[in-house]
């Protein structure tokens, strides 16, 4: 909580509002200059309010250069400055109903006014880089940032990259000079896949969506701006020449967004205090939902001449309250860094912290990604770290303050076993995540594992689906895939009717003792049909990473028999067609683990069976070495029995295009596909003429 200044002495309240000044110029500094944040924004809110609260009971301590007299932090230098023709100031802030009833209540009092005749714009507040627009008879030839309210920084190159911002007004009826003012941000899915991108190419990655959008819109190469998605939504207006604009700020948006300037479709107006909350609440329950993130909503009195009336207190407007969520980013100290084995055998560490509230919710865990983050961000048990979370997405340490380190922390490695089930983790070179080589009987992969294994283009078991399977392991029929034939009608029955109990589900049929046992019957017999399969139907059943339909084929053709291939060596493997370094090396660590061998050892004893042939090092027919695409729904075959006969004329059928793509075959429908494949070049076959040509062939 912060210290008011009722706890302070004066000598005490000097000291202490001379600290907090440093720490907010120091946080104004990370923030708006060097878009590295030291502090929480509710960190820095908390700081901020108690300097309010100590200059207002002392007012001799309310010094000019005091950061509540000031927006934020100078311009840093590398771009000219840009003196603003009105100051860009921030808001007031309030962070309950009752702040927000004073606001409402403090207009009403001033304007004369009973509370439900107010009208108000409700905007959504977003968080992003604030910056104003210039625009001279339509054109646009200036564009700053907010700097300290009075000197921001020329950043016209970089804006004029923003595809959001229009650089010639649309429509007529402009003003000669108008001065947009609004918020450049980066949307929330645009900023998970440039963190997943950098993490991939071991970079470094954005804190949150607003370094996204400050970082990016101050690089000093306007290319880099170019290469960043970043948008643009329109929210006030700065100076304006030789025109009028209307008579309100609801009107004056209508009218931006005629001219070409994008205006968030949430904006409303409201009346009064029960339009505002309502607006508030409304916004927080869509808030996960939006494609941007907001740390609140923004009220203003609609009308510019009762706005006029209010006027301006130092550094913010009378007539306008920025009304904040629960913040999303929090500082908490890390107990212990843990692994969690995902369903496909990747190690993810996450950090297990004390408890804290951010965005509303408890925290007591959080992602740390992989090996690479964890070394980027240094973070060790006993940090003090900055924890985000943002709608649905799980929470992520993004800072370490290095400054609060305690003394003897060590930095973290990966354990080498896995934690479930004590295989190996390996992680291969030029591998981001590392993985548990358990696959088969490593309990944290079971489910998806058998899901695979029993898939339509695996094992082929029909009817067996993922709720069957979910319960036969919930209720501790299956712990291996070899389970699997064992199982019995009553199992099927046993387990149908504990599900239906743990549900609430009586049918008839239960109460009165009996129970239709036909579908257990044929999902034994298609257990039982599936024992005997091909070796490439089952190499692709195990699941053995990065290796797919395509691959099983290839090397069940290569090695013909399950031994040869189960002892080739990784030289051996590079050998196969279409086998890299890193593929053959997750073959080569799935084979060598124990357990692993164990269960298909057990699957052959069960009965699983197939046919082995001599090895078979090249692949014959007339499309032996190319690559097809198969894009768009054919009328007369279904995909998969394309993409079979062109296997079985030596083709390899990929799923994406790329140069090494031989010919894409489209059908109704193509899409992007298709597109791609024109933009590169690649050759285009019709339905028809791939029906001519397998019949050609045969086929």
């Amino acid at each position: 909580m912060p210290r008011t200044s009722d706890s302070h002495p004066r000598h005490n309240a000097g000291e202490r509002a001379a600290a907090l000044r440093r720490q907010i110029d120091d946080a104004n500094h990370r923030y708006y200059v060097l878009d590295d944040p030291s502090i929480p924004d509710a960190e820095y809110d908390r700081l901020m309010r108690e300097l309010e609260e100590l200059e207002a009971a002392h007012p001799e301590l309310a010094a000019p250069d005091s950061p509540t007299r000031h927006v934020g932090a100078r311009a840093s230098g590398g771009f000219a400055q840009v003196r603003h023709a009105l100051p860009m100031l921030s808001l007031s802030n309030a962070f309950s109903d009752d702040e927000v009833a004073a606001f409402v209540r403090r207009i009403a009092q001033t304007l004369g006014r009973a509370d439900d005749e107010l009208s108000f714009s409700a905007e959504p507040k977003l968080d992003g880089l604030a910056i104003s627009l210039r625009y001279e008879a339509g054109a646009f030839v200036q564009g700053a940032t907010r700097g300290d309210g009075a000197v921001g920084e020329d950043v016209t190159a970089n804006l004029r990259t923003v595809k959001a911002i229009p650089l010639k007004l649309r429509g007529k009826g402009w003003p000669g000079v108008l001065e947009v003012r609004g918020e450049v941000y980066m949307p929330k899915a645009a900023f998970e896949a440039f963190n997943e991108r950098a993490r991939k190419r071991g970079e470094r990655t954005l804190a949150n969506p607003r370094n996204g959008a400050a970082g990016s819109l101050r690089q000093l190469d306007p290319a880099v701006t170019a290469s960043r998605p970043l948008a643009f939504y329109a929210y006030a207006i700065g100076e304006v020449r030789d025109g009028k604009l209307p008579a309100s700020h609801s009107a004056t948006l209508d009218s931006l967004r005629e001219w070409g300037l994008p205006v968030s479709p949430q904006v409303e107006q409201a009346k009064g205090l029960e339009g505002l909350l309502d607006y508030y609440h409304l916004m927080g329950r869509q808030r996960d939902a939006l494609p941007y993130d907001i740390d609140g909503v923004v009220y203003k009195l609609d009308r510019y001449d009762q706005q006029n009336e209010m006027g301006f207190v130092s550094r913010a407007p009378r007539w306008a309250l920025a009304h904040k969520y629960p913040a999303q980013e929090k500082s908490t100290i890390i107990d212990a860094i843990e692994i969690n084995i995902g369903r496909t055998g990747a190690a993810t560490p996450f950090a297990v912290m004390q408890p804290v509230q951010v965005g509303g919710v408890t925290v007591t865990r959080a992602t740390l990604h992989n090996m690479d983050q964890v070394a980027r961000l240094d973070v060790r048990a006993g940090d003090t770290v900055i924890v985000r979370r943002a709608g649905d997405v799980i929470p992520e340490v993004v800072r370490v303050n290095l400054e609060l380190r305690p003394p003897g922390t060590k930095a973290w490695r990966m354990p080498a076993h896995c934690p479930v089930c004590e295989s190996a983790i390996v992680r291969e070179e030029g591998e981001v995540v590392a993985r548990c080589t358990g696959g088969l009987v490593c309990a944290a992969q079971r489910r998806s594992a058998i899901v695979h294994f029993a898939s339509r283009r695996a094992m082929d078991i029909d009817g067996l689906g993922e709720r069957y399977i979910e319960d036969l392991i919930a209720f501790d029929y299956l712990h291996s895939i070899a389970d699997l034939y064992k199982l019995t009608v009553d199992d099927f029955v046993a387990m149908k009717r504990r599900g239906e109990a743990r549900d609430g589900v009586v049918p008839e049929a239960v109460r009165a003792g009996k129970i239709a046992t036909r579908w257990a019957e044929n999902l034994v017999d298609a257990i039982e049909t599936s024992k005997a399969t091909t070796l490439e139907r089952f190499l692709y059943a195990l699941g053995i990473p990065d290796v797919g339909e395509a691959t099983a084929k290839t090397l069940a053709r290569h090695f013909g028999m399950l031994d040869g291939l189960m002892h080739a060596s990784e030289a051996e493997l590079t050998e196969v067609s279409d086998v890299g370094p890193i593929m053959a090396a997750h073959i080569a660590a799935f084979f060598a683990e124990p357990r692993n061998r164990d269960a298909i050892a057990a699957l052959k004893k069960a009965g699983v069976h197939w046919k082995e042939s001599a090895p078979q090092r090249r692949v014959e027919g007339p499309l032996a070495g190319q690559t097809v695409v198969l894009t768009g729904s054919l009328s007369s075959l279904t995909r998969d029995e394309a993409k079979d006969r062109l296997e079985a004329l030596g083709a390899k059928v990929a799923g994406s295009v790329s140069k090494k793509t031989s010919f894409v075959v489209a059908g109704e429908a193509a899409g992007s596909k298709l597109d791609k494949a024109e933009a590169l070049g690649v050759e285009v076959w019709g339905e028809a003429k791939l029906l001519d040509f397998l019949k050609s062939h045969g086929l």
